[in-house]
């Protein structure tokens, strides 16, 4: 896996013109940091006396950013495989009918599943500016720049996620399926819009 390497690996990798991985994989990947950076903060606030009247709810966000993070670094892996998915159902054979209905169904499945791993990525985005935002409210003001730094890597790497899932949706003929995807992605990118300008006016506030 790629988040078990060395970073100037991943970098190397993806800085070559190697089709994987890609931008899902970078989003997710941007998306952890922001995760990791939420529990940097949370657990700089645990046990500090002047933070007493808040550590169980900073003992959860240490929990929830975390668990976050996890799924954030599966996804830099999950993209990776999908888009093997996808290239072996293009390189199915069409020489006949047959053949090439198997392969546009093939190419079909294929597409939806690699809309599904950016899409998931998108959802994990607005949960780390959920939590940016509660460590920015609620932990430790020595460190709430990183909060800030935080909820806007999440914001970008929802954008990002986005433009994922939609170079997908191009491909699949499922009207129904696009249609409910795409509103997903831009009630995301709204509610993560608006999370990220509330945590920089917060942490611009806190900073002074």
């Amino acid at each position: 896996m790629y988040v078990e390497g060395k970073i100037v690996d991943f970098l190397d990798k993806l800085a070559s013109s190697s089709p994987e991985p890609g931008g899902g994989s970078a989003s997710a990947l941007a998306a952890a940091i922001a995760a990791a950076l939420v529990s940097m903060v949370a657990n700089l606030t645990v046990g500090k006396e002047k933070y007493a009247d808040v550590q169980d709810e900073i003992a959860k966000l240490v929990d929830d950013s975390e668990k976050v993070r996890k799924r954030l670094q599966e996804l830099v892996q999950e993209d990776t495989e999908v888009y093997g998915v996808l290239a072996g159902a293009f390189k199915m054979p069409r020489e006949t009918d047959e053949e090439k209905a198997a392969r546009n169904e093939a190419i079909q499945s294929a597409c939806k599943e690699a809309t599904m791993v950016p899409y998931a990525i998108a959802e994990q985005c607005l949960e780390v500016a959920v939590l940016s935002e509660v460590a920015a409210d609620i932990g430790n003001v020595g460190a709430v720049s990183d909060a800030g730094v935080a909820v806007l890597l999440a914001d970008a790497a929802a954008q990002s996620a986005a433009l994922n899932v939609k170079i997908n949706l191009a491909t699949i003929k499922d009207s129904a399926f696009n249609e409910e995807k795409w509103s997903g992605i831009t009630d995301i990118l709204s509610r993560t819009a608006e999370l990220k300008d509330r945590v920089v006016e917060v942490t611009y506030k806190k900073l002074g």
